[in-house]
């Protein structure tokens, strides 16, 4: 016998038996038999059409109208089938997908990875989550034989894939980048030329750049249209911006880029960050800065990461845990 008969002679059994006793056994018998039908890929209207003839089979006498509707089901049933079908060919592309989506996040966190430095004298905190899969914030430490540290916050206005891609080459492009070419101006017109000749106009990049210099206690600093920065002045307890002005990346590649310098000492902070962070939307609407302030305040007892940490779990509980941009916060802390 091929498959159809032995599928119409274990149904026909099936049916038989639950008419006869309406056991629960044959229930459980008729799932079972559904998945197998299910692995064979059988039709739901198949199953119906079956249904129908064994029926008419084992009560000739059944009255018309009863096997009439029968053709109804059948039909109803064939609709079913196909989105059925529909619906299963999308869920293996989505499941597809997903998994591709997963790679490419590990390749991304791979190929962006940078590490904290270390330096005595200076705390520094960071974390990055991603709304999604892929990161369309990034972020990057250099320490250089001066035991200067650098740090670059940049966020691509967009997300999924062509955001990582964008970042993946200004990742490439910063390290391509002469090492004597690091003032933060500098290194802001350099990524400038490389993503006016190399990405869409269409995608739009914001980054800040900053250097700390050890021996001098100098943050100097330049900005590409980025999200302020705040300066947390310790002597006056007193939190100010980051004044910098810049055009964003991409728009003219002959643009030069102010540079600005901050003394800090001991207990102040430098605080930067994405526009997920200040761009916090809740119930009542976007968070104020005040907000971000007042965790700052909460927890500046605490070492810069356990800050960073804090503040994006008060942030995310504000969104129901729910992300609905990038999130990225950076703290610089001079040790008293």
């Amino acid at each position: 016998m091929d498959f159809r008969e032995v599928m119409e002679s274990e149904y026909r059994d099936i049916l038989q038996k639950y008419i006869k006793d309406k056991s629960e056994q044959a229930l459980y018998a008729g799932q079972m038999f559904s998945r197998t039908l299910m692995e064979h890929k059988i039709a739901p209207e198949e199953i119906i059409s079956i249904h129908k003839n064994l029926l008419h089979e084992m009560y000739p006498d059944l009255r018309a109208e009863i096997m009439d509707s029968f053709d109804i089901l059948l039909e109803v049933m064939i609709g079913y089938g196909i989105a059925y079908r529909e619906h299963l060919s999308l869920r293996h592309k989505q499941k597809e997908l997903r998994t591709e989506m997963e790679i490419a996040a590990a390749v991304q966190q791979t190929l962006l990875g940078t590490k904290i430095p270390k330096l005595d004298g200076l705390d520094i905190g960071a974390i990055s989550v991603p709304a999604k899969h892929m990161n369309g914030d990034y972020y990057h430490f250099v320490k250089d034989a001066n035991d200067c540290i650098s740090v670059a916050i940049a966020d691509v206005i967009g997300k999924g894939i062509p955001a990582a891609l964008c970042m993946s080459m200004i990742k490439y492009a910063m390290d391509s980048l002469p090492e004597n070419r690091n003032e933060p101006n500098e290194i802001l017109e350099n990524i400038n030329r490389v993503v006016e000749q190399n990405v869409d106009p269409s995608m739009f990049i914001t980054m800040f750049y900053g250097k700390y210099n050890p021996k001098t206690d100098i943050f100097s600093y330049a900005s590409a249209g980025h999200e302020p920065g705040i300066y947390y002045c310790a002597e006056k307890n007193k939190f100010s911006e980051l004044e910098a002005k810049g055009l964003l990346l991409g728009f003219d590649k002959r643009t030069k880029y102010l540079q600005f310098e901050q003394k800090i000492y001991p207990g102040d902070m430098i605080i930067l960050m994405s526009d997920g962070v200040t761009e916090c939307r809740t119930a009542e609407g976007f968070i104020e800065r005040e907000t971000l302030i007042g965790y700052i305040k909460k927890y500046i007892h605490l070492s810069a990461q356990e800050i960073v940490n804090h503040i994006f779990k008060e942030l995310e509980k504000l969104q129901h845990f729910q992300l609905r941009d990038d999130f990225t916060l950076i703290i610089l802390k001079k040790e008293v």
